[in-house]
């Protein structure tokens, strides 16, 4: 890994409503092969220690609906998003059902350089709130972790599968 940057940020409004992460990492895995990775959504309770279930519910030319089961700390929901491809460049989503009253998400993987190497800068832009204080307070901490630590946990399972 080259360089690292990111956080979590509240949004406007109640802070405990609406957070925001953006990470951004420079790695030695082309944009092909991560883009792989985070759309091979059925192997993710592989390598997300968080994640307990996930399947494709539908798959198009455009991307593909997909469910996530989320197991942390004794707290245990699902969500569905809807995901939309550009393929090696970016993977969007956008919140179908869930205990979010909003998730949204952008994947995207910039070639490094001419694209000739094997590089990329990969970018992840979360946003996530819930409609209730009571919610936010049960749910909130949990997917914090979750959010804070997605990218770290897919540049762990590039470097298992692709060395």
């Amino acid at each position: 890994m080259w360089g690292h940057s990111g956080g979590l940020a509240h949004q406007a409004g109640p802070a405990f409503f609406m957070k925001t992460v953006n990470k951004s990492v420079l790695i030695w895995y082309s944009p092909e092969e991560m883009f792989k990775l985070v759309t091979d959504v059925a192997r993710y309770p592989e390598f997300l220690p968080w994640c307990d279930s996930a399947r494709v519910v539908e798959e198009d030319e455009q991307g593909m609906t997909a469910e996530v089961g989320i197991s942390l700390g004794g707290f245990h929901k699902s969500f569905v998003t809807r995901n939309t491809h550009e393929t090696n460049r970016r993977v969007g989503m956008r919140l179908v059902k869930g205990p979010f009253s909003k998730l949204e998400g952008d994947w995207h993987f910039h070639p490094v350089g001419d694209g000739t190497q094997r590089a990329c800068k990969v970018e992840l832009q979360l946003t996530y709130g819930f409609d209730n204080m009571a919610l936010s307070a049960i749910v909130g901490p949990v997917f914090d972790k979750i959010a804070a630590s997605m990218v770290d946990a897919f540049i762990a399972r590039a470097e298992k599968v692709y060395g």
